[in-house]
């Protein structure tokens, strides 16, 4: 099993960034999701259950991917604003 983590933020799009990818239903400034599965494919067939992420978004973002036999840190993040 591995850890799936994609994050995307609009916080800092502008018009020149037309093609920005929109990973979740709603408007949002910053969107992170973690998905425990076997494989990417799962992870993505999990949210798309969910109905509430763009799958066809998600694939265009490469995820982070944690293997969870070796210790390490699954997942850091900052924002300042």
């Amino acid at each position: 099993m591995r850890i799936f983590i994609w994050r995307h933020s609009k916080r800092f799009s502008s018009w020149s960034m037309l093609d920005e990818p929109h990973i979740h239903k709603e408007n949002y400034l910053d969107a992170d999701v973690s998905v425990l599965a076997a494989s990417k494919e799962e992870a993505l067939a999990l949210l798309a259950q969910d109905n509430a992420w763009n799958i066809d978004e998600l694939m265009r973002i490469e995820p982070e991917v944690v293997e969870l036999d070796t210790p390490c840190i699954v997942q850091s993040h900052l924002s300042f604003q």
